[in-house]
C-alpha cells in the first residue's frame, strides 16, 4: 500500500510513455493554451496522447469516475475529495469595437457602461451574471441582447456590433498586438468590482501518486505559466 501511495521519482522514462490523457477546459482556456501544451507534451513524450473534453459544466462525476485525468477551471465545491492546484488568477476587463462611442469619453462611468447593449456568456445559456450583480448593488442594470456559450463567440460579435462584452483577461493572450481581429478590438476597465478568477487544475487524489499524472500537472502549470507570464 505504501508503494502504491509514495510518490515515485526517477522511474518515468518520457520517451517511452505510451498513454492517452483526457483534459476538460473551457474554449477561451483551449484557444490560449492548447497549442503550446501540445507542443511541449509531444517534444517531451511523443508517444503521449492527449484528448480535450467539451466542459458544459462543473460536474466532478467524471474525475470520480475515470472518464478524466485533469480538469482545468474555477474549483466547485460538490466534490470535497478533489484535489487542486492553483495555476493562475485571471480578472474580467470590458471590450468595446475601436470608435464605439463608450470611448468618446475617457471616463467610463457606471451609467454610461449599464446603458450599452451587452453581449453575455453562459454555459448554461443565464443572461445574468457577476457583473449584473456588482451592477445591482449600485442601483444600475444592463441590457443583455445576446448570450453566447464561449468568450471566443463574444469577442466575435463585439468586433463587429455595438454591443459590449466583458472576458476574463487571459482570453486576450492568444492574440498577438498585429492580429486583425484585436487590432480592432479595445479593453477597458470595468467600471464595477467583479470577483476575482482562480483557474485550477483538479483531478482525483487515486492519480496523486501516478508520475505520470504528476509530470502532467506539472506540465500545465509551467506552459500556463510561460503563455500568461503569471
Amino acid at each position: 500500500m505504501q508503494d502504491v501511495l509514495r510518490p515515485r521519482h526517477g522511474e518515468l522514462d518520457l520517451k517511452a510513455l505510451d498513454r492517452t490523457f483526457t483534459l476538460r477546459a473551457n474554449e477561451g482556456f483551449l484557444n490560449i493554451v492548447a497549442a503550446p501544451l501540445v507542443t511541449t507534451i509531444l517534444k517531451e513524450a511523443p508517444r503521449v496522447r492527449l484528448r480535450f473534453a467539451p466542459k458544459p459544466d462543473k460536474d466532478a462525476l467524471p474525475l470520480r469516475e475515470g472518464q478524466l485525468d485533469l480538469e482545468i477551471g474555477v474549483r466547485g465545491t460538490s466534490a470535497p475529495e478533489i484535489r487542486s492546484r492553483l495555476l493562475f488568477r485571471d480578472m474580467f476587463v470590458g471590450v468595446a469595437r475601436v470608435g464605439h462611442v463608450l470611448f468618446l469619453d475617457e471616463d467610463i462611468s457606471i451609467a454610461r457602461y449599464a446603458a450599452c447593449g451587452h453581449v453575455a456568456t453562459s454555459r448554461r445559456g443565464t443572461f445574468r451574471g457577476p457583473v449584473d450583480d456588482a451592477l445591482e448593488q449600485l442601483g444600475y442594470q444592463r441590457t443583455v441582447s445576446v448570450v453566447v456559450p464561449g468568450f471566443p463567440d463574444a469577442l466575435e460579435i463585439v468586433r463587429q456590433s455595438d454591443l459590449v462584452t466583458h472576458v476574463p483577461r487571459s482570453c486576450l493572450a492568444g492574440f498577438s498586438k498585429a492580429d486583425a481581429a484585436i487590432s480592432r478590438l479595445r479593453l477597458f476597465q470595468l467600471p464595477v468590482k467583479t470577483p476575482e478568477i482562480a483557474i485550477s487544475a483538479m483531478w482525483h487524489p487515486r492519480l496523486d501518486a501516478d508520475p505520470a499524472h504528476r509530470w502532467l500537472r506539472d506540465t500545465v502549470q509551467t506552459v500556463c505559466r510561460e503563455v500568461l507570464a503569471c
